[in-house]
């Protein structure tokens, strides 16, 4: 059985996936202004994201995007950081892996 897509509830729908294209690469291929997007990764994953005026996910949600490698966790800390997001470096835990607040209230984690 394969996942289809998941939804995440943003506070800013345009904030959240300009995000995820610029740093994740993923495609927006429909949206509704701020109110509803629908992305896809290179897989075919389908990830959704619907405007909401309060964002409440438990503290430990996050959404992640493994790498093939800790050259690229570094890129992307690095290119987040210079871009203004509050980043602490990648530590060695469960794998090489940050974590970022995205724009609309969601966590990402960045791994290999």
């Amino acid at each position: 059985m394969k996942l289809n897509h998941l939804n995440l509830t943003v506070t800013d729908v345009t904030a959240a996936r300009k995000f995820l294209e610029t740093y994740f690469d993923m495609t927006c291929e429909g949206s509704r202004g701020n109110n509803f997007a629908v992305m896809f990764d290179d897989n075919g994953f389908v990830l959704t994201l619907m405007s909401g005026k309060e964002v409440n996910y438990p503290k430990t949600f996050h959404i992640g995007f493994p790498q093939e490698n800790e050259a690229k966790v570094n890129k992307i800390n690095q290119r987040l950081k210079e871009d203004g997001f509050d980043v602490k470096p990648p530590v060695h835990s469960h794998g090489y892996t940050f974590y970022v607040k995205a724009p609309g209230g969601f966590t990402v984690e960045v791994v290999c």
